[in-house]
């Protein structure tokens, strides 16, 4: 009934609806939305339908239509990949961690609307609905055959990598976190230049909230001197192997936008285009980040 042409198309638009989701959480922190709907959950004002609709109740009930969504085209994508490729090794742990953490974020959406969590609680949302749109990703890499199409199933990588790729998406993850407690504390506009807090001063932060912007600016930074790192390591050693070259490539390029979405978010104080664009470069880095670890798995099993 459900042939491989129609298994392509659920895997695409699955991975289209889970970074609206991603983008939707986003938007629903920045323009202050997540009251929308009060306290109320999954009606909103106690209601299916509230009688009043400002935008802050449109930005909400849409983010929630939208997670909702992706929840349904997830749970089908999962069990028609487990019934057609689970004889592929990655197919059914990504099944299995691509519905348990969408349902995990809408778990922690729900109590953040119902019982009002604290920021650093609220911080996790982002970073679980991550790894749920990494995992639909990656499956629909498979689905698609990538591997095949770069080559990767040859691809020997060594352990000077396999050691920094491990390391740094581990560390992009606490990065991640540490931007979704700036949004979530209300953070984004502690420090009003860049990339120093205050323009001329070199001094420690003065208050929380400089902390949390100025400790995120230090992981980022961080981060992008690694991925530099990886990247001409990369370029200097993997040049046989197109995916490994691209994909660093494309890296390097990901965190560089970061960076610059980053500082203008500061420079424009926080202009709503430029904080998603900010949100979706971090989504489809830590993504591919999460592909390179797929490619070490397989790496390690020829090895």
């Amino acid at each position: 009934m459900f042939n491989d042409k129609f298994l392509k198309w659920l895997a695409t638009l699955s991975t289209i609806v889970m970074l609206f989701v991603q983008l939707g959480g986003a938007l629903v922190t920045k323009t202050g939305s997540s009251d929308g709907c009060g306290n109320s959950w999954p009606l909103c004002h106690g209601s299916v339908i509230p009688s009043d609709w400002p935008v802050e109740t449109i930005i909400e009930l849409a983010h929630r239509g939208v997670s909702g969504l992706g929840l349904i085209l997830v749970c089908l994508l999962a069990y028609l990949s487990w019934v057609k490729l689970g004889h592929i090794r990655e197919v059914k742990p990504l099944c299995i961690t691509s519905i348990a953490f969408i349902f995990a974020q809408a778990l922690i959406g729900a109590a953040a609307v119902i019982w009002q969590q604290n920021d650093f609680i609220l911080s996790l949302h982002f970073g679980i609905s991550l790894i749920s749109f990494a995992s639909v990703l990656l499956l629909t890499l498979i689905i698609y055959e990538i591997d095949k199409k770069f080559d990767a199933t040859t691809i020997v990588i060594h352990n000077h990598l396999k050691m920094h790729t491990f390391g740094v998406t581990f560390f992009i993850y606490i990065v991640i976190y540490s931007g979704a407690l700036v949004r979530h504390a209300d953070a984004s506009l502690a420090c009003l230049s860049w990339p120093l807090c205050r323009t001329g001063s070199v001094g420690l932060p003065q208050n929380f909230y400089e902390w949390v912007q100025m400790s995120h600016r230090t992981l980022a930074f961080i981060i992008f001197i690694w991925i530099l790192y990886i990247f001409i390591h990369a370029i200097r050693n993997y040049t046989q192997y197109r995916v490994i070259k691209y994909g660093w490539t494309l890296a390097f390029v990901l965190v560089c936008l970061q960076v610059t979405t980053g500082a203008l978010s500061v420079l424009t104080r926080v202009n709503l285009f430029i904080a998603l664009f900010h949100a979706l470069f971090i989504t489809m880095l830590f993504g591919l980040l999460c592909y390179f670890i797929m490619l070490i798995t397989r790496s390690k099993r020829r090895n």
